[in-house]
């Protein structure tokens, strides 16, 4: 098979897009890959995480959230796009109307139903590698989040435990239990 190309991916990208298909496209190692939309679980805690992460960042002007259409071509020439991911001010002052070309501060992978927890595990080890600051892990089965980083070992909280980021994000605290869809009473849906 042919090493596929940045351009490629565009021209498919925008063939989808004209046939009106919910499809996005990542470039790995010359190969394309289709990613299709994902469960509602794993939707849902990405706009949560991105929310969450967003009304810190935006009025302290420290830099831009993605969702998971925001592509990067990273230094070894892949395409991909993070659930969720995060760059400071500093590195990127204003958003090209084109794919970012730089490592993410912060990536976010969100587990979805047909995901494999190892294949996730790796592509957030390869932007750690690649750069990135921090690179965190979310699995809605099991209710855990595993942060990355460059240093030291993966480390896993649960639904009792606060996610903090001070290296990029100082003060910004995340309770994990604010991460997981809320289950809504019969007093609520009533009302």
């Amino acid at each position: 098979m042919p090493i596929m190309t940045i351009k490629d991916v565009e021209k498919l990208q925008s063939a989808i897009n004209e046939a009106g298909l919910d499809y996005d496209l990542e470039l790995e190692n010359g190969s394309i890959s289709i990613m299709g939309p994902s469960d509602i679980v794993s939707s849902e805690i990405g706009i949560l995480f991105s929310r969450l992460l967003a009304n810190w960042v935006y009025p302290r002007r420290l830099g831009r959230v993605f969702d998971s259409a925001g592509g990067f071509i990273l230094p070894d020439s892949n395409l991909t796009a993070p659930d969720v991911s995060f760059v400071r001010a500093a590195r990127l002052r204003q958003s090209p109307r084109y794919f970012g070309e730089l490592v993410p501060d912060l990536v976010v992978e969100i587990k979805s139903q047909s995901d494999r927890i190892k294949t996730l595990e790796k592509k957030v080890i390869n932007f750690i590698n690649l750069g990135a600051v921090v690179g965190i892990l979310i699995d809605p089965d099991e209710e855990t989040v595993t942060v990355y980083r460059s240093e030291g070992e993966p480390m896993v909280f649960n639904n009792n435990d606060v996610l903090t980021i001070p290296e990029l994000l100082p003060g910004w605290e995340l309770p994990i239990s604010e991460l997981w869809p809320p289950v809504f009473t019969e007093e609520e849906i009533e009302s």
